[in-house]
């Protein structure tokens, strides 16, 4: 998700020691090896497959960009716990719910950075886009809303369709959602941008 976040919101800025893309690249290849296995083997295969890429995929971009990243660490460490205890108990409901955790927690740490006048975002992003502190929270509350709309939409799905819909779900929904959401976002971050002195223009409705 922070590449598609990345690349839909600053695509006009350089950024970081990764070209855009290739940040879209590793953090993409995972859910492909993830689908691809399951279309061969089926969904406990696919999910130690997911497990080894997902690994590999946090491996490059901490090499890659000399630091660790939040996001993609606490993806991972989610994808470690459910996707192991899907292996172990042999249940594909913990990696079905896999969506619902990690959305669910992206949307409680930024509902609680709004709530005590703090935007993660800023932390995460902030040397890639220069907003004002009122865009930094609009943006912060529309992904926090998005993450609960991709939470609640997961469990809708994964408890009502069988698994072959919900891996199509996983790979062809929530990644489309996701990017359309996030370039849905350009116009407030051009109104809130602090480049060029865009800072010191008039208010604009959002």
């Amino acid at each position: 998700m922070r590449a598609v976040l990345a690349l839909a919101e600053a695509a006009p800025y350089i950024f970081g020691l990764m070209n855009p893309f290739l940040k879209i690249a590793i953090e993409i290849g995972p859910l492909v090896t993830f689908f691809v296995a399951y279309s061969m083997r089926g969904l406990m295969t696919a999910t130690a497959v997911f497990m080894v890429a997902i690994t590999v995929s946090l491996g490059l971009s901490v090499w890659l960009e000399r630091r660790v990243p939040v996001m993609p660490l606490v993806t991972a460490g989610v994808v470690m716990v459910f996707g192991g205890l899907t292996l172990i108990l042999a249940d594909e409901t913990f990696i079905k719910m896999k969506p619902t955790i990690i959305n669910g927690l992206f949307a409680g740490a930024l509902f609680a950075g709004l709530a005590t006048d703090r935007a993660f975002l800023k932390v995460l992003f902030g040397t890639v886009l220069k907003l004002d502190a009122q865009g930094w929270k609009k943006l912060s509350l529309r992904w926090a809303l998005f993450f609960t709309f991709v939470a609640v939409l997961n469990e809708i799905v994964w408890r009502n369709v069988d698994t072959d819909l919900w891996v199509n779900f996983k790979v062809f929904g929530i990644l489309p959602l996701t990017l359309v959401f996030a370039l849905a976002q350009t116009p407030l971050i051009h109104r809130h941008s602090l480049d060029d002195g865009a800072g010191v223009k008039s208010p604009a409705k959002d």
